[in-house]
């Protein structure tokens, strides 16, 4: 008896049916917009608007010009911390059976009351990442006031609204403004800068602080003003916010003049050597290395010297 043709299960072409669509929309979209953008600065009003802001908002005077080494610095560390803070942080939401468990010792210079609570390695590993990066962000901060870099990425005026509309339409035509972020961020640049370090960075850390056992329980008016379900529904859309901060600044650092903008962030320097671009590939293998090494094997090592790891 013959045998009857096989037809692909119905849940594998929804599956790609689904993306694809997505993904279609998407580029109709964004031709669209492209469309749209052209148009309007086809238009006399939208071009002088344009030829008014053209982009960069007015710095003060006593603005430091560059970027300092500590920066450089800071800027790895930073990349470093948020890529395996969003490894960890999705091991965390997704893993159903972890491989290992820490639990404090309550030894040494930090105690606390009752017995430590056990948690599962993937936990441990993104709290202590999360406490890196806070510590990271609190040196990056001071040095920020204290050095004047803080007037590069914070508003001081108004005209950084118009400034920034007028590049969203420029990028949006694919005629880029022109850039020179050793002196001055375009005024989009800027206002997501601040709202990366001053508005995000805090909220990631209050609403993970919440979701912590360090929080305390044993406080019925903080809990009821900050109930840990606002937390938790704040908590992953930040980070989510953080992917695409970083994808979409990585794009813009690779097209819009790479060499030179490398050398910005890693070299210190406004050249257009190759200098920027060799620490920025050593940066690439370091974080892709500890990606592929934050696994328990290597992770429960590290985990012993600060309390005690088991399979359970």
């Amino acid at each position: 008896m013959p045998s009857s043709p096989t037809t692909a299960p119905a849940w594998t072409k929804a599956a790609w049916f689904k993306p694809a669509a997505i993904a279609v929309g998407a580029i109709i979209v964004l031709g669209l917009l492209v469309l749209l953008a052209r148009w309007l600065r086809s238009t006399e009003a939208v071009s002088q608007f344009i030829a008014t802001y053209p982009g960069h908002a007015a710095l003060p005077a006593d603005t430091p010009t560059g970027l300092p080494l500590w920066l450089n610095w800071s800027h790895f560390f930073n990349v470093f911390f948020i890529v395996l803070i969003v490894r960890s942080g999705i091991q965390v939401r997704y893993t159903t059976r972890p491989q290992g468990y820490w639990k404090r010792n309550n030894k040494g210079l930090i105690k606390t009351k009752g017995q430590p609570k056990k948690i599962s390695l993937d936990l441990w590993f993104h709290l202590t990442l999360d406490a890196l990066w806070v510590l990271n962000g609190l040196i990056y901060v001071i040095l920020l006031f204290s050095t004047g870099q803080w007037k590069r990425i914070v508003p001081t005026g108004w005209d950084v609204f118009p400034h920034a509309l007028s590049v969203v339409i420029q990028y949006a035509s694919l005629d880029w403004p022109l850039e020179n972020g050793w002196v001055n961020y375009n005024a989009l640049q800027l206002l997501a800068y601040f709202v990366t370090v001053f508005i995000a960075a805090p909220l990631a850390v209050l609403t993970g602080l919440r979701m912590s056992g360090a929080w305390p329980a044993k406080a019925p008016r903080l809990n009821n003003a900050y109930p840990i379900e606002a937390a938790r529904a704040m908590h992953f859309p930040i980070a989510i916010y953080f992917v695409a901060f970083v994808v979409v600044h990585v794009f813009l650092v690779l097209t819009t003049g790479a060499l030179r903008n490398l050398n910005h962030m890693f070299a210190s320097n406004d050249g257009e050597g190759w200098l920027g671009f060799g620490f920025f590939a050593a940066a690439i293998v370091v974080i892709v290395a500890a990606w592929f090494l934050a696994r328990p094997l290597f992770l429960r090592p590290i985990a012993s010297l600060m309390g005690s790891v088991t399979r359970n």
